[in-house]
């Protein structure tokens, strides 16, 4: 009995474990990783009209949708004098591209414990179709850091730990 009960015990850790595993992938050759809860293949490279690169991933669990877009900044456009607001910039181009109907507004002023140069900012979206988002873009002058999930619906406060756990996961070079 007590062998059966320490089975079930295992077994059910195992699947709660597995489940709740964050793992490293590399963000196609620009030295930028990210961490996700699924697996989201090899990064897709194109470029910009100015020539930065552009790698973007994306994949699905539990009905939500996990995505990054990592913009490796071409020499041309180096040095970035401003690159908090080029970042913005950016993502007011992105609400565009996904159809964003609705924004609580940026909360600027992040900070990235891995790397003391990058300043982040999150947001709250909602898309035409009504698909909740939730957002964190990082910059650290050479890489732009789009981490983005979002859901059919609401998004839901009981998945906001695993949520906040991917958006903090993007990692500069």
């Amino acid at each position: 009995m007590k062998v059966l009960l320490a089975t079930i015990i295992f077994c059910c850790y195992s699947c709660f474990v597995n489940a709740q595993s964050l793992k490293k992938y590399d963000i196609g050759n620009s030295g930028c990783k990210a961490y996700f809860f699924c697996d989201p293949g090899n990064a897709v490279k194109s470029y910009s009209e100015d020539s930065s690169a552009i790698y973007t991933m994306e994949c699905n669990a539990d009905n939500i949708h996990y995505g990054l877009i990592c913009v490796q900044y071409n020499d041309a456009v180096l040095p970035v004098q401003d690159p908090e607001g080029l970042m913005l910039q950016y993502l007011d181009y992105l609400k565009q591209q996904f159809n964003i109907t609705e924004s609580a507004g940026y909360g600027k002023g992040h900070t990235m414990r891995s790397n003391e140069k990058a300043t982040g900012v999150i947001d709250y979206w909602k898309d035409k179709d009504g698909a909740e988002w939730k957002i964190k873009s990082w910059t650290d002058g050479n890489f732009i850091g789009f981490m983005y999930v979002y859901k059919d619906g609401e998004l839901g406060s009981d998945k906001s730990t695993k949520i906040d756990l991917f958006l903090d996961g993007f990692r500069f070079p």
